[in-house]
């Protein structure tokens, strides 16, 4: 659905985006992570031809940007940055004059499209208020509405949950993965990795223009051959385990073992006072760093 080969964008020389190749597969729900000014906007705005790259190569739906936008961004639905919408309409009048736009504007059903993509995010179908009476929230909703409007087969959404409240985080979270559910593959852009950690199904992460890590989610997040042990009994258990031990700060141990039960008995046995064990578990936030750091 997206494939970047080398792509780069450089501003007087520094790079911004500096070589990356990207690869976002159909169905998934691709999260795109970095701090801010790590270049993702620029990387989103390139992949819909609103930039130019300065070397690289994109495409989008097994086609060339910026070459073939005419054909591409039909059917792409994108957020990217702050909504735009005209102050003075209403949420529905700016989706209909954004709906009635392009060589294949549809007439027919276009009220019937705008009330369902309205309910669809939580706003009002019958809320005539002129969008400069909106909250943020409110217009981070209707510009995720006008990228559903035209049912694309890929969403690309930079930071749209920016300025909801965590129930509305929640309902776009919701709505998303529907929408993935339903055929649609979502590339989503964020620093929030909590977020990320619940949605998304493979991670891209951005550091200073570079890409330093692409996996599946669940590869990432898999268990490591390591054991957390839980003891009182610590000078006791760092004798017994030795070298096997990988850390030790207060009462909890990190042992090297892919076997909690083994590491258990063999501390039971022994004497020692097994509060807990189990297998350590990595959070998405200690994968980004590692791969920031080591980057």
């Amino acid at each position: 659905m997206i494939r970047t080969r080398a792509l780069t964008k450089r501003y007087r020389g520094v790079p911004a985006v500096d070589g990356i190749d990207l690869d976002v597969r159909e169905g998934d729900v691709y999260g795109f992570l970095g701090a801010n000014g790590s270049g993702k906007t620029t990387t989103v705005r390139m992949l819909l031809g609103l930039v130019l790259p300065t070397s690289g190569e994109a495409e989008v739906l097994g086609e060339a940007m910026p070459a073939s936008a005419a054909s591409v961004l039909p059917r792409v639905g994108a957020l990217v940055e702050g909504p735009g919408a005209y102050p003075h309409l209403s949420g529905r009048r700016n989706l209909a004059t954004f709906d009635a736009a392009g060589p294949d504007a549809r007439r027919r059903g276009r009220s019937g499209r705008i009330g369902e993509v309205l309910e669809q995010v939580g706003l009002d179908p019958a809320d005539r208020r002129p969008v400069r009476a909106y909250s943020l929230g409110m217009r981070q909703r209707l510009g995720l509405a006008g990228a559903l409007l035209r049912r694309p087969r890929l969403l690309v959404l930079d930071e749209p949950t920016n300025g909801l409240d965590p129930q509305g985080i929640r309902e776009i979270r919701q709505l998303l993965l529907s929408l993935n559910r339903d055929g649609t593959t979502i590339f989503l852009s964020s620093h929030l990795m909590s977020e990320i950690e619940q949605m998304c199904t493979r991670v891209g992460v951005l550091d200073r223009g570079r890409l330093v890590l692409q996996d599946q989610l669940e590869t990432l997040l898999a268990p490591s051959e390591r054991v957390v042990v839980g003891t009182r009994d610590v000078a006791r258990a760092l004798a017994l385990l030795g070298e096997a031990v990988e850390s030790s700060v207060g009462e909890r141990l990190v042992v090297v073992s892919d076997d909690p039960a083994r590491v258990n008995a063999r501390l039971v046995s022994a004497g020692v006072r097994v509060d807990s064990v189990g297998p350590l578990r990595v959070s998405l936030e200690d994968v980004v760093l590692r791969a920031s750091e080591a980057s």
